[in-house]
């Protein structure tokens, strides 16, 4: 599979798969001469949705009128670009947890949900995100305590690290330091847990979480199990990475990049990757240690001078506000690269989420890149 070639534009191909060429028909017409001013419209991918004029009740109010497809499956016909996408974390941690999972895991599954309040409350503003995993296909749980697998990845270029340990008492992550961790410090880990260095190979974590959506579990778990029955390591099956629309979801740790309308022999080309220490852009909705204008930014650079190092590039300022950015990126070689992004809606309307009011999703626009001069140096 090829790295380059994948854009910030609508002609981006889904991951792994090859693009829908015939054109969604018909979607947003509005018939005037139709009785009452509404129109019905049909699209191949078997929605059938309402559409009304001015004056009438807001489009919040416009419901799908069929189930026959998935949030997923126009997107990807809709050929909606996944670039600046990924969830947002500078740390994730995640914990084994075993059983159903709810829409929000942490209070809805089998862990304790005052435990899962009391984490979520440790790592409100720190940049740790916290998500459970399991894995793939085992889904029964005894009730009985058992050893927990955690994982804890800081994914900030330049102090990038993933560290595990094992716990009986999940409720031992309240020890933690989530500050610390938040900052790229892993040594609360250690003391605490006496957790260390993860030693084998990247994580691939699919999003299978079907109580968040139904796409992510349509899709997800079948890739998660597609993916371990080859005897790929590291897969695990994780409560939510975002994007439902872009199902299969994955994030691959420790650099954090995440992609979407993911495939097994793509995913595999990804951990490949990693273990090489160079990054796949086909697919990527970006880095999780950015915001969403820098991952696009920094995708962006990626494509435009061929740079696929893992750690070679970083977002160093992000100037401006909604819906117009200036993104300052770096490279370790001492290169930069002003970068802007510009803020779109998504068009026509689509379901942000299975079950949805349609909506027009938040896009990422990279409308131009200019390398900086480099800095006269010191006399």
């Amino acid at each position: 599979m090829g790295l380059g070639g994948y854009g910030s534009g609508p002609a981006e191909r889904p991951f792994g798969r090859t693009r829908l060429e015939a054109p969604v028909q018909g979607l947003g017409e509005v018939d005037p001469q139709h009785p009452g001013g509404v129109v019905t419209v049909r699209r191949h991918s078997g929605y059938t949705t309402r559409v009304r004029p001015a004056g009438t009740p807001p489009t919040s109010q416009v419901r799908l009128t069929s189930v026959s497809s998935t949030c997923s499956t126009v997107s990807r016909e809709l050929e909606e670009p996944v670039s600046g996408t990924a969830a947002t974390a500078r740390t994730w941690l995640l914990l084994e947890q075993t059983g159903p999972w709810g829409a929000k895991a942490l209070t809805s599954s089998h862990l304790d949900p005052s435990l899962g309040r009391a984490l979520e409350a440790a790592a409100r503003g720190t940049g740790v995100r916290i998500a459970l995993i399991r894995r793939a296909g085992r889904h029964a749980d005894s009730g009985v305590s058992a050893l927990r697998q955690m994982y804890v990845a800081h994914t900030v270029p330049g102090k990038v690290w993933l560290h595990t340990a094992t716990v009986t008492d999940p409720g031992r992550l309240l020890d933690l330091d989530f500050a610390a961790l938040g900052r790229g410090e892993p040594e609360t880990l250690r003391t605490e847990l006496g957790g260390g260095p993860h030693t084998g190979d990247p994580l691939a974590l699919v999003c299978t979480n079907g109580k968040r959506d139904r796409c992510c579990a349509l899709l997800g778990r079948p890739l998660a199990a597609e993916l371990a029955a080859s005897g790929v390591e590291g897969v695990w099956e994780v409560t939510h990475l975002g994007g439902h629309r872009f199902s299969p979801t994955v994030l691959v740790l420790p650099h954090g990049y995440a992609y979407g309308r993911a495939e097994a022999h793509a995913v595999k080309e990804v951990l490949h990757g990693v273990q090489e220490g160079r990054i796949v852009v086909e697919g990527c909705r970006g880095a999780s240690a950015w915001e969403r204008p820098g991952q696009a930014a920094e995708l962006a650079v990626r494509r435009a001078v061929g740079e696929y190092a893992a750690e070679a590039l970083r977002v160093v300022a992000t100037d401006g506000t909604t819906p117009l950015w200036a993104v300052t990126v770096a490279h370790t070689d001492g290169r930069r690269w002003l970068v802007e992004v510009a803020q779109g809606a998504s068009l026509p309307p689509r379901p942000e989420s299975c079950g949805s009011v349609l909506g027009s999703p938040v896009r990422m626009d990279v409308t131009g890149i200019r390398e900086l001069a480099a800095a006269s140096p010191a006399g």
